[in-house]
């Protein structure tokens, strides 16, 4: 496997600095911060408050995994928990494809063929990004159950037919081996196109493989990791509107429609490095003061943060501890191959 070099790192960099300059002008269009009123809102955490966001934190992560379970013969929950917080973990210190590698060696340690460890992350994490790309839809019909006019969403509507490209892909290539190597061949040729050197052959090829690897347990898995995956997004709002309310956002500034509408639209940007930080969080707050008005900036940021201590900060801590649960349990001639 190839080792991530300077391009993967300078698009990384890049990435971020995009980021960051998404995040600055947003935050010059929400207002200034009042940073004492942000320290306040924090001092109203107590003691159980953390126990609570993590038993949510928990809850999500084995949703965001259970994919991994439902595509991969042999696999359970667990493991496939222990495994995803791994890799969240390394995709967190190294850029891809450092976390498919630690994923691969886990799974390799278990007796999973790599073949199958494979088409079994790819289709994670294809049914990952038609989830995260269709946010958007659920803000749109939030919108009319409040009866507010959505705007000039252009982005959202972007994201929404990046979602269904992604959906109609899936499907074409499972339907038949042939719409599978016309689908990997076709991939290959735009790809070639637009300046690398690939071979689209072997791209069909490739797919076709894919697809065979998949095939049996498409029909059941699918819509199960699709409700496993919404199941996730809703632990992570739950995160967020209680990371809100403990800190002092209350239900009469902010209800709880206004929250998940700001939260499914900026959900996409969570592609960006690190989770979007600071992207997303930028583009919640400017609905949250757009919902509130500015009495509940210094709240609303306070409670970002809280969010982004759980769900950045918490996989992390995670990831280590199931990187040495499987360093333990896992013979060392078995997790060095």
């Amino acid at each position: 496997m190839r080792v991530p070099g300077r391009r993967a790192w300078a698009v990384r960099l890049v990435l971020l600095a995009v980021a960051l300059l998404l995040t600055v002008v947003v935050v010059r269009l929400v207002g200034q911060v009042d940073w004492g009123e942000v320290w306040d809102a924090l001092g109203l955490l107590t003691w159980w408050h953390p126990l609570v966001l993590l038993v949510v934190l928990l809850v999500r992560q084995v949703l965001n995994a259970l994919p991994l379970a439902l595509f991969i013969p042999g696999i359970s929950a667990y493991q496939a928990t222990l495994n995803d917080l791994a890799a969240i973990l390394m995709a967190t210190l190294a850029p891809p494809p450092s976390d498919l590698a630690l994923r691969l060696a886990i799974f390799g340690s278990w007796g999973v063929p790599t073949v199958k460890a494979v088409a079994g992350a790819l289709m994670n994490t294809l049914t990952f990004y038609v989830v995260r790309f269709a946010a958007p839809a659920a803000g749109f019909v939030l919108l009319l159950m409040l009866g507010r006019a959505p705007g000039p969403r252009w982005v959202e509507l972007l994201s929404i037919a990046i979602s269904l490209a992604i959906l109609a892909g899936v499907l074409l290539v499972v339907r038949s081996e042939q719409l599978a190597l016309a689908v990997g061949g076709g991939a290959g040729r735009v790809v070639r196109r637009i300046g690398r050197e690939v071979d689209p052959e072997a791209w069909a090829r490739a797919c076709a493989e894919f697809r065979g690897e998949i095939v049996a347990r498409f029909r059941r898995g699918f819509p199960q990791s699709l409700v496993a995956l919404t199941g996730m997004l809703v632990a992570d709002l739950a995160l967020l509107v209680l990371s809100l309310r403990f800190v002092g956002v209350d239900a009469t500034e902010v209800g709880l429609a206004e929250i998940a509408v700001a939260y499914l639209f900026a959900y996409p940007f969570t592609i960006f490095p690190f989770c979007g930080i600071g992207i997303v969080d930028a583009l919640v707050l400017a609905g949250l003061v757009e919902a509130g008005g500015s009495e509940v900036e210094a709240a609303g940021v306070a409670g970002l943060v809280v969010w982004r201590v759980f769900t950045v900060g918490g996989p992390v801590l995670l990831g280590l501890g199931a990187l040495g649960v499987w360093r333990r349990r896992t013979p060392r001639s078995a997790s060095a191959s």
